[in-house]
């Protein structure tokens, strides 16, 4: 029986997407996303492990911004996912204890994590006060209502628990396997031909 019984509803926040091998659209292919928030009304992620070809440093001076913290500076910003793909989503530890210091913050339940969409996240980090572990992506993944259960349903995602170590301190090229290891079994054991004979 499936997870998604009808009637029932099921909250990924907090969780991996992985996409399955022979996913068809190729804007996720071989993709992980980390589900910043999945209600009713639909879900929000962060494709955690395709950067582009731009840097953190880079993304800083366009806004006017200069970033003192080179551990930051030449890291990637990623694509985050096809929906408003000229907005910044900054992807970070938890602030402390009590509400973030950040104007427009998504905190995620049970992971210890928010997701902030205003410039004054980015202030704080070129001041060398802001968030120490940070993934920052142009655009996010947003699914309508049942539209993420029904791909799951028809084999296109896996979903396993997030681990912030995955997105923060494992190489990108390593994060899918990570993510999949996390599910306790071996990537080469995926077939490429789901439902074929």
């Amino acid at each position: 029986m499936s997870r998604m019984a009808s009637g029932s509803r099921i909250d990924l926040t907090n969780q991996f997407l992985i996409a399955m091998p022979g996913m068809a659209d190729d804007t996720f292919r071989g993709a992980v996303v980390y589900l910043c928030e999945h209600t009713e009304r639909g879900a929000l992620g962060l494709v955690i492990n395709k950067p582009i070809d731009i840097k953190v440093r880079s993304l800083f001076e366009k806004v006017d911004l200069h970033l003192e913290r080179e551990e930051l500076a030449e890291q990637p910003v990623y694509f985050g996912g096809p929906v408003q793909t000229e907005r910044g989503f900054v992807l970070h530890e938890r602030h402390g204890a009590g509400a973030s210091p950040y104007n427009s913050t998504l905190e995620i339940s049970d992971g210890g994590l928010e997701m902030t969409t205003s410039k004054d996240v980015l202030e704080a980090m070129a001041e060398g006060v802001g968030p120490r572990k940070v993934l920052i992506t142009l655009g996010y993944s947003g699914w309508g209502a049942g539209q993420l259960e029904d791909e799951i349903s028809r084999n296109g995602w896996l979903t396993v628990g997030a681990d912030p170590a995955v997105i923060f301190d494992t190489p990108i090229e390593m994060r899918y396997a990570r993510a999949l290891a996390l599910l306790g079994f071996d990537p080469r054991m995926l077939s490429q031909d789901v439902g074929h004979a």
